[in-house]
């Protein structure tokens, strides 16, 4: 995947004694001891990563972690005291004014929180207000806007005044106006956060919907784990000016980087995110048609306790489970191929389906799962107890457990 964005050793102080406060962040003082010394603060702390090229890269916080303060200074609305933005290979914090001021209108758009539109200006208007702005001549700058009103929904909204809008409609004309210039970034500080919560939701289908259409790269702020968990490629969580950890959806769920990301992850619904991928086995023993017969399946099966077994065809494509107690019987009749045994309607899903619906799938069948891709090649397998366990936080074995018990399934 390309790289879009490399920040590296990126700080932001606020205070009067900056140079003194840098030369103590060096040292490794902490938050505390700057601002007891300096009263200076420490906004952003030594943050280096990567935002990759058509993502929508979620920074996730409380209050006074950071993440505004670090939005404000990819397009330099704020001064970082010391590092790099690389944007395309090129450090955006060496840029002249001019350079800027480009950069700004011409590859980067930023949302906000309040909509901030202009309420004496139309729909119309208000969309094509940035191209005004750079000098694009009306009938040109008309054309454009009328596009990207079109493509958030609201041309029947075109000639009204913004202020008689719903506040999700006056986001998207934001949202609108943001993609008139055509940006490769979209920053978007809390940029659903006023709305009501059915709205909020709606608005995040719809940016999900256009990042379908546009492909941009979006750098998405937010305080809400639930939000950051629906629209994030990757979410970097950050606490005290420092980033705890980035990671995709299911990554930040399976693997907490440490308490303070696990206390953020505790009560969420691990069914609506862990996804196939995360939950299938992929070192697993097959049975591969016209190549192995009942015997080698049945010992293949019997030295590893297994009950169902997947059979391939030559292109390693999933054809189906075959039982060992009917193995068994091929082999007492001297069939040299399993075909027959093969199961019909093995239950199959892909690696995005989410565990939730694969806990449902697992209350109509005895077998195990398999993952297949789009052309039905054999990518994994899917085990009840794995499922179970993902859902419910308990290890793996204590639900096997708990199953050969009688207390469960």
């Amino acid at each position: 995947m390309k790289t879009k964005i490399v920040v590296k050793n990126l700080v932001k102080i606020f205070g009067d004694k900056e140079r003194q406060a840098l030369k103590m962040l060096k040292e490794g003082k902490s938050k505390e001891e700057i601002l007891k010394k300096t009263a200076s603060t420490v906004g952003v702390r030594e943050l280096s990563f990567e935002v990759n090229k058509n993502e929508i890269f979620v920074v996730m916080g409380l209050s006074g972690s950071g993440k505004s303060t670090l939005l404000r200074c990819f397009n330099r609305l704020i001064r970082p005291s010391s590092g790099e933005i690389h944007l395309n290979g090129k450090d955006i914090l060496k840029l002249s004014r001019d350079e800027l001021r480009k950069i700004r209108s011409t590859k980067m758009s930023m949302v906000f929180q309040n909509f901030g539109l202009l309420p004496h200006r139309t729909v119309l208007s208000n969309v094509a207000f940035g191209l005004e702005i750079q000098g694009i001549k009306k009938e040109e700058r008309i054309k454009k806007a009328k596009e990207v009103i079109a493509t958030v929904g609201l041309t029947e909204y075109s000639n009204q005044m913004t202020d008689q809008l719903s506040g999700g409609m006056q986001q998207r004309v934001g949202i609108a106006r943001a993609l008139a210039n055509d940006p490769d970034i979209l920053l978007m500080d809390e940029s659903f956060s006023a709305l009501d919560p059915l709205i909020r939701n709606n608005m995040q289908d719809e940016l999900l919907d256009l990042q379908e259409k546009l492909h941009k790269t979006i750098i998405f702020i937010t305080h809400d784990l639930d939000e950051a968990l629906k629209l994030g490629d990757r979410i970097a969580i950050m606490k005290d000016g420092e980033i705890v950890q980035i990671g995709t959806p299911e990554e930040i769920l399976s693997e907490p980087a440490n308490d303070y990301v696990e206390s953020f992850v505790e009560n969420v619904s691990r069914g609506d995110i862990i996804t196939a991928s995360t939950l299938m086995f992929t070192n697993v023993k097959t049975v591969r048609l016209h190549k192995h017969g009942p015997s080698y399946a049945l010992r293949i099966m019997r030295e590893d306790g297994l009950t169902y077994m997947p059979v391939l065809d030559h292109e390693h494509k999933f054809l189906g489970f075959v039982k060992d107690e009917d193995v068994a019987k091929l082999k007492k009749e001297n069939i040299k191929s399993v075909e027959s045994a093969i199961m019909e309607d093995s239950p199959v899903v892909g690696d995005s389906h989410l565990a939730k619906n694969i806990l449902a799938l697992f209350l109509r069948t005895l077998t195990p799962v398999a993952v297949i891709d789009e052309n039905r090649k054999f990518l994994g397998l899917i085990r009840h107890s794995s499922v179970i366990s993902e859902i419910m936080g308990i290890d793996a074995q204590e639900v096997r457990e708990i199953r050969q018990d009688g207390e469960m399934l």
